[in-house]
């Protein structure tokens, strides 16, 4: 028998080797799983008792995490990214905020991180969204005479905002995996992804008036809204928006009233805005919106104010169902999913644009990058079994504390761990293998020495440590040299464009990104502010 200490380097060199060599991940690591139990248990307790010995602890993690309901919803939001990669939304977005955004230095890039951040909140896939901007955003860049590095960076830096943004995949697998809320987690990310797209938006605009060279101005269009016209049109479209949202909360919260659903009841929580009491709050808040359309802005205006912006409208809708019927609790995290493919697919009928090859070209879509994730799923969660089997997390989580680090020292070691992974492998495998050694690491550290600008509970921390591995993974989008980022845009950029200038703009991104980490890591507080 090989001891423990040996045998991990033997899975960690086996599997950097088998990595280089070209095996998929999800096949090296269930090799790798097999090798660990035959070299840790005699040839007769491995094979002898065939379905009750070591080998049977496989088995029964791959079907743990197989029958796991809530993995459903991940190839259902896989589908729903295909639809609306494929359909005209994605396009009438980026037109609309285009619009808007034109006669603003830096307003077609600052455009390409908001839709970013829109399509990270409707769908959470990441490859998506970068081909999807490539496709989209890129050439008209190109064309206006965006420097190239800063296109290029914006691109796939705002592209993997879906790892931060709820409904992230990645926060429902780390979910899974550690048995932690996904509810609270997509909860805790909210603020710590929308921090770091503004990072890149104020990036981006700063950078743009210091060298206006990297993002000349559009010519002016002949007619076009400019100045203080074009602000209240922008005002007089989300006033009229808005007033369709609170009308629908109205007859919502009526409903209620009407079927007593609403009835304060103990141990029960409120329905939120759907109680007897939030009904003159909404009333006049829809008074106030109607005010400013036919007051303020008037309707001529407004009018041609929708119409410049009414792209916005369905991604607004689809981003409401998702996390609407979430955090409304109206549905689970798998369901949620179902109502947004559902919701994408009625709009694109609505739009006459969801055609049969439409939906059949996303099902392939959907199924290859399901099959992948399962195989990479079902390699991985027997490794982790098998190495939980022999001693592993007891084996480096003893290793880790005897080194008598600090407990930021810890799990700055850790984050260093995470980036250096990322550059190699997926974060399907990262989460299976390395989360469940040092998640419970983490635990146990004493929770008020974790950070540096007040203590975090120690019931939040699991949920704390999934954000900050999440903004790892981030890092390890854009990271050389297996950066998949540079790969998804290299698909499909103009051939003058190679892989080394794709790396070359990704530079201050990752500063970014490592910044917003590190803001994370010295205020671990701030994942809490909306739990």
């Amino acid at each position: 028998m090989v001891d423990i200490g040996t045998l991990s380097l033997i899975i960690l060199l086996g599997m950097f080797f088998l990595l280089s060599i070209g095996m998929p991940l999800g096949f090296a690591s269930a090799f790798l799983a097999v090798v660990t139990l035959a070299l840790k248990f005699p040839p007769d307790l491995l094979w002898g008792d065939f379905g009750r010995g070591p080998l049977s602890v496989l088995g029964q993690a791959v079907y743990r995490q197989m029958t796991n309901y809530v993995l459903i919803s991940v190839p259902l939001f896989i589908f729903m990214a295909a639809m609306l990669e494929r359909s005209g939304i994605a396009r009438d977005m980026y037109s609309s905020l285009n619009v808007w955004m034109n006669r603003t230095r830096g307003g077609i890039a600052v455009a390409t991180s908001i839709m970013a951040v829109i399509m990270a909140a409707m769908s959470g896939i990441i490859g998506g969204e970068v081909v999807l901007l490539g496709l989209i955003a890129l050439p008209q860049m190109l064309r206006l005479g965006y420097d190239r590095n800063l296109a290029i960076g914006t691109i796939c830096a705002s592209g993997s905002l879906g790892t931060m943004i709820p409904p992230s995949i990645v926060l429902i697998f780390y979910g899974l995996v550690t048995e932690t809320s996904i509810k609270a987690l997509f909860t805790a990310s909210f603020l710590p992804g929308f921090m770091l797209a503004s990072f890149f938006i104020l990036y981006i605009v700063i950078r743009t008036r210091m060298n206006t060279s990297l993002a000349p101005l559009p010519d002016p269009v002949p007619g076009e809204p400019e100045g203080n016209e074009k602000r209240l049109m922008f005002l007089g479209f989300v006033s009229r928006f808005a007033m369709w949202v609170t009308g629908v909360l109205l007859a919502r919260a009526l409903f209620f009233t009407a079927t007593g659903d609403n009835a304060i009841r103990e141990g029960e929580d409120p329905i939120p805005l759907g109680m007897v009491a939030d009904i003159p709050w909404i009333i006049g808040a829809f008074i106030l919106f109607a005010l400013i359309v036919f007051v303020v802005v008037g309707r001529e205006r407004t009018s041609r104010g929708w119409n410049m912006g009414k792209g916005l409208i369905a991604p607004t809708v689809v981003i409401g169902v998702v996390l609407g019927s979430i955090y409304g609790g109206i549905t689970g995290i798998t369901e949620a999913a179902g109502m947004g493919v559902i919701a994408v697919f009625a709009i694109g009928m609505i739009r006459r644009e969801m055609t049969f090859d439409i939906v059949w070209d996303s099902l392939i879509r959907t199924l290859r990058s399901t099959g992948t994730i399962i195989w990479v799923t079902i390699g991985a969660a027997a490794l982790a079994a098998a190495y939980t089997l022999v001693g592993g997390p007891t084996y480096v989580a003893n290793l880790i504390i005897g080194a008598e680090l600090p407990t930021m020292g810890i799990i700055l070691m850790m984050m260093l761990v995470f980036l250096i992974m990322g550059m190699f492998m997926d974060w399907v495998g990262i989460v299976l293998l390395i989360m469940p050694v040092f998640l419970p690491i983490v635990v146990r550290l004493p929770a008020e020495e974790i950070g540096f600008l007040g203590s975090i509970d120690a019931r939040y921390i699991p949920i704390w440590f999934g954000v900050v591995f999440c903004m790892n993974m981030q890092v390890s989008f854009l990271s050389p040299p297996f950066g998949p980022a540079a790969f998804y845009l290299k698909s499909v950029a103009p051939p003058e464009i190679s892989l080394t200038d794709i790396f070359r703009g990704f530079l201050p991104f990752i500063s970014l990104q490592l910044c917003a980490l590190t803001v994370l890591l010295i205020w671990p507080n701030i994942i809490t502010v909306f739990l």
